[in-house]
């Protein structure tokens, strides 16, 4: 069958490689759309980053991996002891894999795992394939409303509703997101579902600072054009922004961000950073303002997103900017990304078209 493989900074490589077998307690699935995300990429101009280079803790894979972790499918074959899902049903795959035995899987966090692991990233395969097995755990029904298109946004959608749950945000905050890329555009779309009074994006890019604004952005702030401390505090009466979400991973941004949160605020990284920033931490420590990760998303905030999408609260198909064929995967899609991200949001690999 063909695979999207990675093997090593800048390789990826469409592959023939053996389909896999269904085992007991395990699905087998035809994936039908595929998100390139962030993190893929990341992969593909600084890798390997979260791609294991000797065998992975839980599922004893490295690379080359087959790619692709945000993806939605149809189930082809089920495994012996599955019962809850049946050949030809639609399904999501919440791909993170974890220990369940280390600290923080015993505090009920598993998304914090010490052994993180990723399907199309550190084994069981991935989306970017003809057929992906793994434990039937990873599946999730998806209701007759939804797309296979709009399934495969729910991954990233689940890290955007997980990092505003965990956030102290409240409805009625004023809001500042670093970064209109598809996290921040997520970010962006949970905020103006759960009430916020000014949603102010901090965007360079033309076309994503349209998408910012369809989405619900309230104010949209270029750092080379406008001042961003001194616009954020002028729409929030000089107070400052009560909560920030950096999805964006640039230092230049995040500095320039601290001021512009209120004595007591929060700043959210919900970033994946490429090179260790330099923060004023003076800064933070004389506003007193609270600075915290967020790390991937429960099973909660991830069937929280079907039922918003179920119910029309999520509305992320503009997200799509395009959908390309597995075998162009590196030319349009990893390339495309990295030489032309000013026009794209999310693009969509269509794994069985011809």
């Amino acid at each position: 069958m063909k695979a999207a493989q990675f093997h090593g900074r800048g390789d990826i490589r469409v592959d023939q490689v053996e389909e896999p077998r269904c085992g007991k307690g395990q699905v087998k699935m035809r994936p039908a759309y595929v998100g390139i995300c962030g993190s893929d990429l990341h992969e593909f101009t600084a890798g390997p980053v979260l791609i294991p280079e000797e065998p992975h803790a839980i599922t004893g894979t490295k690379y080359p991996v087959t790619m692709g972790h945000e993806f939605s499918g149809i189930v082809e074959e089920v495994g012996e002891d599955v019962t809850r899902l049946s050949p030809g049903q639609r399904v999501a795959v919440r791909p993170t894999i974890f220990d369940r035995t280390c600290s923080a899987c015993k505090m009920g966090l598993e998304y914090c795992c010490e052994n993180i692991g990723f399907i199309g990233l550190s084994g069981y395969g991935g989306g970017m394939a003809t057929h992906v097995v793994a434990p039937v755990e990873h599946f999730y029904l998806l209701p007759d409303t939804l797309s296979l298109e709009v399934a495969a946004l729910i991954e990233p959608l689940a890290v955007a509703w997980h990092a505003v749950s965990i956030s102290p945000f409240q409805a009625g905050d004023n809001v500042l997101v670093l970064g209109g890329g598809a996290v921040g555009i997520g970010v962006v779309q949970v905020l103006k579902l759960q009430g916020a009074k000014n949603i102010i994006v901090a965007e360079l890019m033309e076309n994503r600072k349209r998408l910012a604004q369809e989405f619900g952005a309230t104010v949209i702030v270029d750092p080379r054009e406008d001042d961003l401390t001194q616009t954020v505090r002028s729409i929030t009466a000089g107070q400052g922004a009560d909560i920030v979400f950096d999805a964006a991973g640039v230092e230049s941004a995040l500095n320039s961000a601290i001021p512009a949160c209120r004595t007591h605020g929060t700043i959210v990284n919900i970033a994946v950073w490429e090179k260790q920033p330099a923060i004023r931490v003076n800064e933070l420590m004389y506003s007193e303002i609270m600075y915290m990760g967020a790390a991937l998303y429960d099973e909660s905030a991830f069937v929280d997103v079907i039922e918003a999408l179920n119910n029309g609260q999520l509305k992320p198909e503009k997200m799509i900017t395009n959908k390309i064929k597995l075998d162009d995967v590196v030319e349009k899609g990893f390339e495309a990304l990295v030489e032309h991200k000013d026009r794209h949001c999310k693009i969509l690999v269509d794994v069985q078209a011809g």
